[in-house]
């Protein structure tokens, strides 16, 4: 049996141990950061996370092994080929924003069963805000139940969280020139994204290339929270892969469907 409060205070408790104080210290020059092989950042906050919640998620679950970013593309491979229960670990995800100082990041956790997501967390330690769902038991954010509602703004009035650097570039150049929406913003954190478009803080997403940890819990979250989304290719999000995976989304049905409509017409340029 999963206790998920447990796991709620285990991400809370690694995160205001692991990440905050680094994230105080920034300011001395405290914090050391390296770059990984596919250019991305690592920071021994990434690291120090992965290896507190790693060791507290085997001791309490001593069958259940743990897919986490930091670990080796083969340890990844060989656990997703392997075993029927996973846990999937984001330990920091918003590294680059975290290194900045920029305060958007988070800590993901999600819990895979016969390749498909029954449970997720998704810790802010910033805000101090806590997404979590259960497959068929909706969606929460600090106890409180994400519903479902009716947006009364038409998507050219709509705020849009867009990553534009991992997009097609004829995409991205419709975007520019004659974007659907009022407004949009790149905030830099998958797995917050998600959350938030799941709690109606923006009103459409749009995702280029994004690992399996970094929408695994998120996109369980919003799917219970009554929210829509797919791929570029109108696929399912989630695929039990390491594979990167773009994100379409919207908490509101009519949005979705004039977001995804615009998305995926025929580029005429």
């Amino acid at each position: 049996m999963i206790d998920i409060t447990a796991l709620q205070t285990l991400l809370q408790q690694a995160a205001d141990a692991e990440l905050l104080p680094r994230f105080q210290a920034l300011s001395s020059n405290r914090l050391s950061v390296d770059e990984k092989a596919d250019g991305s950042l690592v920071t021994e906050a990434d690291v120090a996370m992965q290896q507190r919640i790693e060791s507290a998620l085997l001791s309490a679950y001593p069958h259940i092994p743990v897919l986490g970013e930091e670990s080796s593309p083969a340890q990844q491979q060989a656990l997703l080929d392997q075993e029927e229960r996973l846990w999937i670990l984001d330990p920091l995800d918003g590294t680059s924003n975290f290194a900045a100082g920029f305060p958007f990041f988070g800590v993901s956790l999600a819990l895979l069963e016969a390749g498909e997501v029954r449970l997720g967390v998704v810790y802010d330690p910033i805000r101090q805000e806590c997404f979590y769902a259960e497959k068929g038991q909706g969606a929460r954010l600090n106890g409180q139940t994400l519903r479902p509602k009716k947006t009364l703004t038409p998507l050219h009035k709509g705020v849009a969280l867009i990553d534009f650097k991992r997009l097609p570039p004829a995409l991205v150049q419709r975007l520019m020139q004659a974007p659907p929406y009022a407004s949009q913003r790149s905030l830099g954190s998958g797995v917050l994204d998600g959350c938030w478009i799941a709690a109606g803080r923006a009103h459409v997403y749009l995702h280029g290339r994004q690992k399996l940890w970094d929408f695994a819990a998120a996109s369980l979250i919003l799917q219970e929270a009554g929210g829509h989304a797919c791929t570029l290719d109108g696929e399912p999000v989630f695929q039990a892969s390491l594979s990167p995976r773009s994100v379409i989304a919207a908490l509101d049905e009519e949005m979705f469907q004039q977001w995804n409509a615009f998305i995926s017409a025929p580029n005429e340029t």
